[in-house]
């Protein structure tokens, strides 16, 4: 059965996926981008996304593949945030795309430019490009659920290695929030909470006096996952 004539127009758009992904290290929070070796905006930094073949991808699949052919990234904490629909927001026509919001630890991964990728690199939060598309609205929009979400869950910790300092934690929330605490009423706050455990461990190889280290404490961190607080100082 042929296509209604009526019904023609509603099917004549292409869906996309884009990929936010955040990374932590001790220079600061970091966003990944690739440059684009194809049209459209070929020679420009951009989130990591690609067209879904509808035939066979879903969004969900399309944004793992699309990651791994780019960057050479799989494995990670990722959540689906929103679809960004604008008109004018591709060159080549009508294209959707559903957004996704990935956070990692930098040094477990290592990044691999490939397919139309000419390069892949980690750009500071506060030192980015201008960026093609609407990439720029999407990026905006996840680094505030970020804020919103560190906030009301405990995911801070996919940006953290096994083994942390209080300061490291304290800079990663200063980082994401954008702005600086109190060192006491950061701590007192982060410790009433529950969710990190002393591991009676100390640095090692420092010219300062060593740091207790801490993990996250897994069961705490599942709960509060799911039923959630309120970190407010």
């Amino acid at each position: 059965m042929g296509l209604d004539s009526n019904l023609q127009p509603y099917f004549q758009a292409a869906v996309s996926v884009d990929n936010v992904v955040f990374g932590f290290d001790e220079n600061g929070l970091n966003v990944l981008l690739i440059y684009r070796g194809a049209e459209p905006f070929r020679d420009t930094w951009a989130i990591p996304g690609d067209l879904i073949n509808l035939k066979d991808e879903t969004p969900d699949s399309s944004a793992v593949k699309v990651l791994k052919n780019l960057t050479g990234l799989d494995n990670m904490y990722m959540d689906q945030i929103r679809t960004f629909g604008s008109l004018g927001r591709h060159p080549y026509g009508r294209v959707f795309t559903v957004a996704y919001f990935a956070l990692i630890k930098i040094q477990d991964y290592s990044l691999e430019a490939a397919s139309w990728a000419e390069r892949a690199e980690w750009f500071p939060i506060d030192k980015l490009p201008d960026l093609p598309f609407d990439h720029n609205e999407i990026l905006s929009y996840a680094k505030d659920l970020l804020k919103m979400k560190i906030r009301r869950q405990p995911i801070g910790f996919e940006l953290l290695p096994k083994y942390f300092t209080l300061t490291e934690l304290q800079r990663l929330y200063e980082a994401i929030l954008e702005k600086e605490f109190d060192v006491r009423n950061f701590r007192k706050k982060i410790l009433s909470m529950d969710f990190i455990s002393d591991t009676g461990l100390k640095q090692n190889s420092v010219t300062h006096r060593p740091a207790k280290l801490y993990k996250y404490n897994s069961r705490k961190y599942n709960k509060l996952i799911t039923s959630g607080f309120n970190f407010d100082l």
